[in-house]
């Protein structure tokens, strides 16, 4: 993940001025928590000045009246200065909510409008983290840095004022250590930022790493590769919590030394002013301010240095999450996008070349697709066959328009699919996909997929038409039975039969079928066949199966072999032709009609023995 690997600066204008625009909404509340603040921590630098009055005024000339008043005085103080941190860390927190929430909701947006292409390149272990943990760095920016580091300069400028006005020779003396303190923090910066970095790309590797095992711990567990995949998790959560000791290092070495220098400023200001109390040059009770003072002074020093943390976080988060946001789909939209209500569902393929990964400063392309072209009539259903690679799936993705051709043209009732608005495309178009994804929800909202005008009615409608509603009608609440993860409470085949009757519901014009009863048995494919049949009358249907019963009933078989289409045709004539396809017969669907046949005649048999 190279891009965690670099930071970049602590503080980037331009990022910045990106991170400012969403607050820019809550404008009042941001000025609101920095004035607060401010004025909180002008009642903290003026503290040590009314303590000094307090002592020279009332304690050291015996007047209790004018102690009371300045006792009063303090509590009110500090009763003041609770009051404001409080509302400051109200607001502040409340502001960096709404930002992370603007933030969130953008950033998911665009993943879910962005290309396949860009979920091909990106693992979802990093986008998730570019959705949780960097934004959350972008809360912590808002909420406790960028707020309270204005409230920290201020703070230190008010003492200096303070302690200058009170008495110009005691300031200089409480200063002397701050030298000594830059070189300090300037050194803990350059450690912390490389510890920083790693940190970074070993959570980034750690959430990748987990999500892709946590997904594919079936396989994990039917290899019995537990053991392996625990070592590879160990090894990596080993190496985050060490980058995170280091980091933990850093700072206990760091905030130790600063509170050494700080304590030999009091030292050097009890000697100096001390001594100058005995010599009378200055009051007891300014003496008791600079010291105060001198605590007050180094606490925000201490504060900077993980403001600037805070600060390179966010950089770092802003930049990858800008990155995501910044990344435009390449599958554009015309200017003026064709949207037709309705569609007759004729397709057509124009000397098609395509390449997943298409660049064009390179002559030898590694083609998918090359030089494919077809029709597909309004009603007509077409079966693609061939060897796995041989690019069946690919043409699916391109009806869709999930990628962007590089030669030739795809159209859809005449219309380019590069003029067609993507969104009103596909509402015409229903998939099928051999591996079926369900959502966490019932069965009801499983093929629905949140359309709330398409009535429970609807729905079991089309559960009926493809068989699927046998088996939900036996489950403990029906269609509103809840789907765990995946469906995976779900056998391979009912997934199947959900994710049909998902596809029907929508009534589309065009169906797609990619390998849709290749994972159901015998049984299974006998009672979803009929609701095939009768669901594809009347729509275009482009099927890639391996069953032979699918590929016998298409109204025309194209034959796919290295990205070409190589035969086209019905199944009879393409037999009749002895040529490719009827090798992949001989090799593949020659086993399935014997099996056909056998399993008919043993029904027939078993039909006449209980007769």
């Amino acid at each position: 993940m190279i891009e965690e690997d670099v930071l970049g600066k602590a503080y980037d204008s331009k990022l910045m001025r990106r991170l400012l625009a969403f607050a820019a909404p809550y404008k009042t509340m941001l000025i609101g928590s920095v004035l607060l603040l401010l004025t909180a921590q002008g009642f903290s630098a003026y503290r040590p000045k009314l303590i000094q009055e307090a002592i020279d005024k009332a304690i050291v000339s015996n007047n209790p009246a004018e102690l009371r008043y300045y006792a009063t005085l303090f509590i009110l103080l500090l009763v003041g200065e609770f009051l404001l941190q409080y509302g400051v860390i109200y607001v502040t927190q409340l502001m960096g909510q709404k930002i992370v929430y603007d933030l969130r909701v953008k950033l998911y947006a665009h993943l879910e409008h962005l290309h396949l292409q860009f979920f091909d390149r990106n693992p979802v272990g990093r986008l998730i983290t570019r959705v949780t943990s960097d934004i959350e760095s972008l809360n912590e920016m808002f909420t406790s840095g960028l707020v309270y580091l204005f409230g920290d300069i201020f703070l230190l400028l008010g003492i200096v004022i303070f302690m200058f006005t009170m008495d110009v020779r005691m300031a200089l003396v409480t200063l002397a250590v701050v030298p000594a303190i830059f070189y300090i923090s300037v050194i803990f910066k350059s450690k912390v930022r490389v510890v920083f970095r790693e940190v970074r790309l070993k959570i980034s590797s750690l959430n990748a790493f987990v999500q892709e095992n946590i997904t594919g711990v079936l396989t994990v567990q039917i290899f019995n590769r537990e053991k392996k995949h625990f070592e590879k998790f160990d090894e990596l959560n080993s190496s985050l919590t060490k980058s995170h000791i280091d980091s933990v290092f850093h700072y206990a070495w760091f905030y130790p030394v600063i509170q050494f220098l700080s304590s030999i400023a009091t030292a050097l200001l009890v000697w100096y002013g001390g001594g100058e109390v005995i010599q009378k040059a200055v009051s007891l009770g300014t003496l008791i301010a600079f010291v105060e003072y001198a605590r007050l002074f180094f606490r925000p020093i201490q504060d900077l240095s993980d403001k600037y943390n805070i600060l390179q976080t966010a950089m770092a988060s802003s930049e990858r999450v800008f990155k995501v946001l910044d990344t435009k789909s390449v599958i554009e939209t015309s200017a003026n996008p064709v949207r037709k209500s309705h569609c007759e569902g004729r397709i057509s393929f124009r000397h098609v070349d395509f390449a997943y990964d298409y660049r064009a400063d390179l002559e030898d392309q590694n083609l998918i697709l090359k030089d494919v072209s077809f029709d597909v009539d309004p009603g007509q259903s077409i079966a693609l066959v061939g060897a796995t690679g041989a690019g069946k799936s690919t043409i699916i993705n391109l009806v869709s328009r999930f990628y962007d051709i590089q030669r030739g043209e795809i159209l859809v009732d005449g219309v380019r699919v590069t003029d067609w608005d993507p969104y009103a495309l596909r509402s015409h178009i229903a998939v099928v996909l051999q591996d079926v994804f369900l959502f966490s929800g019932s069965v009801l909202d499983n093929i629905r997929l949140g359309r709330e005008d398409i009535s429970p009615a609807d729905v079991e409608h089309a559960a009926r038409l493809v068989g699927a509603d046998r088996f939900i009608q036996k489950l403990p609440l029906t269609y509103h039975e809840p789907m765990q993860e995946r469906g995976s409470t779900l056998s391979v085949g009912q997934r199947q039969l959900i994710s049909l009757a998902r596809a029907l519901v929508f009534d589309p014009k065009i169906l797609v079928l990619d390998e849709a009863t290749s994972s159901i048995d015998t049984e299974t494919e006998q009672l979803l066949q009929e609701g095939i049949r009768t669901v594809m009358k009347g729509r275009t249907s482009l099927v890639i199966a391996h069953r032979l019963s699918t590929i016998r009933n298409a109204d025309k078989i194209l034959v796919m072999h290295k990205g070409r289409i190589r035969e086209q045709g019905t199944h009879e004539e393409l037999l009749d032709r002895g040529g490719l396809y009827f090798k992949l017969y001989q090799l593949q669907y020659r086993d399935q009609e014997v099996r056909a046949v056998a399993s008919a005649s043993t029904g027939s048999f078993s039909s006449g023995v209980s007769e």
